[in-house]
């Protein structure tokens, strides 16, 4: 296979609260700051914030701060496996239950699975699969 032109790098979510969001992203999917650059330095309250997988295996994520609010359904977004509940009760919000993906219901039986289109608290859409998917 011939080399790719590029490569996967880093997640980028940008948000007004960038420190708030980080947090919440934290808490949500287990991964953690990185406070300090290479270098041990302190970052800066006001530079994009970097959580990480702490076991390695899942991809960086950047929390970058923007001054306007989001305003139109992303393009790009995460999946998650996940307790689509205790997302909820952490602070997420239904954007489509899976029951409510229109003309379409999963059937189980037949392998298919269902989702949750939740948004985080700046609205940023994410789908929660259950547990085992």
């Amino acid at each position: 296979m011939a080399d790719a032109p590029a490569r996967f790098k880093d997640l980028c979510i940008d948000a007004r609260d960038h420190q708030a969001l980080a947090d919440w992203w934290c808490a949500a999917i287990g991964y953690v700051r990185r406070d300090t650059l290479p270098d041990g330095t302190p970052r800066e309250r006001d530079w994009p914030v970097l959580i990480e997988d702490p076991a390695g295996g899942g991809p960086v994520i950047w929390l970058n701060p923007v001054p306007e609010a989001k305003v139109v359904k992303n393009r790009v977004h995460l999946d998650v496996v996940g307790d689509s509940a205790a997302l909820q009760a952490a602070g997420a919000t239904v954007v489509r239950a899976s029951d409510e993906r229109p003309g379409h219901q999963a059937d189980e039986d037949a392998g298919e699975i269902g989702w949750d289109v939740l948004a985080d608290p700046e609205g940023n859409e994410f789908c929660c699969f259950p547990p085992g998917s």
